[in-house]
């Protein structure tokens, strides 16, 4: 195997009396060559040719004994080199096993080393995120006991004291923003310092959710159902899931400019509220909200459905708003004139059972899917001058107090209005084809044929 240090075999020692045993056999070799061959030349007649041979067997028998000797040392200097090799080899793998020993022991240390350091590392980064837990629950901690301090002041520095914890540690930040409007939902004294407060609190919600702001904190949930709020400023604001629902909203509450997600509960009661210039895609909820003062939605975009039903609503504007879903106010009561001049409904629109105390204008408005008004009242004008109807529109069993004009208008359809009844003392501009006649002094009735 790659790697494998050669097997250690064991050396086996030459005993001494082979090395006598293979010079006796040399030397009996060279003894019975000699023997034969002086026999062989003893053979000869001629004195000299005898001679000459025996010179010549005792030469060849040396020679034999010589080489004998010579191959004896050739094997002897041959087994010496292989034992060279051997004990080199031996050398090696000794070597190698005592480098292969100390690799493993050095490698045993450093691991050692590295767990002892990775320990060390851990025992500080705990230290150190323990000491910096107590120092942020000591902070917090603080931080919540001034915000509960009877005087007005310190609990205002228990406001800022939470925001810079909540710049500083993002992790806390909802924990924060839940204390926050916690606060804002507690019943307070009608006092000055603290309506102070309490604004300042506003501020520091509002400061961070905008989202082009350095300061900004994004995935922030309002939870303020219940508030009491004054002047709450939301203008510019990234805001997902905010319920203001059964809320208190005193002096201006503004959303304009504001990109709503998720849910948006507004079914509280408002001085005046503003959602001028609104965007995203949020479902927004007005379901029972009071609005005393003005509501303005002027250029809104809607991206998804609005909710209003069973609102009373005074004074409302949301002239040139665009709604990609449908809106709902069924049930609703505006209790002044109410301005959706130029409004484009890419969803269906249902004021079913509403009421308009003032003027009610639809001048130049899109509805491009189904409308209904059936049972709803029209204290003032009806005004549906220039206004486009791509679906059906249906006006069956509706009263109008004031005069109604439909003056331009274009219907993809004729509207119906069965049942539905008009004053008798105001001028009215029906569509083509709506069949008026008097019920008595007072009501016309519409019919359809």
């Amino acid at each position: 195997m790659p790697g494998t240090p050669p097997r250690d075999e064991r050396l086996r020692v030459m005993p001494w009396w082979l090395v006598l045993v293979g010079l006796l056999l040399a030397a009996l070799l060279g003894w019975w060559v000699l023997s034969w061959l002086l026999g062989e030349a003893d053979r000869a007649t001629a004195a000299d040719t005898r001679a000459t041979l025996r010179i010549d067997a005792i030469r060849t028998g040396l020679t034999v004994v010589a080489g004998t000797g010579g191959g004896l040392a050739l094997l002897l200097a041959a087994r010496r080199q292989w034992i060279s090799e051997r004990a080199q080899r031996h050398q090696e793998v000794v070597a190698a096993a005592d480098q292969a020993h100390r690799d493993r022991v050095q490698a045993h240390a450093e691991a050692v080393a590295e767990a002892g350091q990775r320990h060390q590392e851990q025992q500080t980064e705990a230290a150190a995120h323990d000491a910096a837990e107590r120092r942020l629950t000591e902070l917090y901690t603080r931080a919540v006991e001034l915000l509960g301090n009877d005087n007005a002041a310190v609990r205002l520095g228990g406001l800022h004291a939470l925001e810079r914890l909540g710049q500083d540690n993002p992790a806390q930040r909802t924990t924060i923003v839940g204390v926050l409007c916690a606060y804002l939902r507690m019943p307070s004294p009608d006092d000055a310092r603290e309506t102070e407060v309490r604004r300042s609190a506003q501020r520091v919600l509002t400061r961070h959710l905008r989202a082009d702001e350095d300061a900004f904190w994004p995935g922030v949930r309002l939870d303020l159902t219940g508030a009491r709020l004054d002047d709450f400023d939301a203008t510019g604001c990234a805001l997902h899931d905010a319920d203001l629902t059964d809320a208190t909203c005193t002096g201006t509450t503004r959303f304009t400019g504001a990109t709503l997600t998720g849910r948006l509960g507004l079914g509280a009661g408002f001085d005046t509220l503003v959602l001028d210039g609104v965007g995203g895609d949020a479902t927004i909820v007005l379901d029972g909200a009071r609005v005393t003062g003005r509501l303005s939605a002027d250029g809104a975009g809607f991206g998804g459905p609005l909710s209003g039903q069973r609102a009373t609503l005074g004074e409302a504007s949301w002239r040139g708003s665009t709604f990609h879903r449908t809106a709902t106010f069924d049930h609703t009561t505006f209790t002044g004139s109410a301005s959706f001049r130029e409004a484009e409904f890419h969803g269906g629109l249902s004021m079913e059972h509403s009421s308009f105390g003032g003027d009610a204008v639809f001048s130049r408005a899109r509805f491009a899917d189904l409308v209904l008004f059936r049972w709803t009242e029209f204290g003032g004008e009806a005004s549906f001058a220039d206004a486009r109807f791509a679906g059906a529109a249906s006006f069956g069993r509706a009263r109008f107090h004031g005069p109604v004009t439909f003056e331009g208008a274009t219907p993809a359809r004729r509207p119906l209005f069965d049942q539905a009844r008009a004053t008798t003392t105001a001028t009215h501009t029906w569509p083509d084809g709506t069949h008026v006649e008097p019920l008595d002094t007072d009501w016309l009735l519409l019919t359809d044929p």
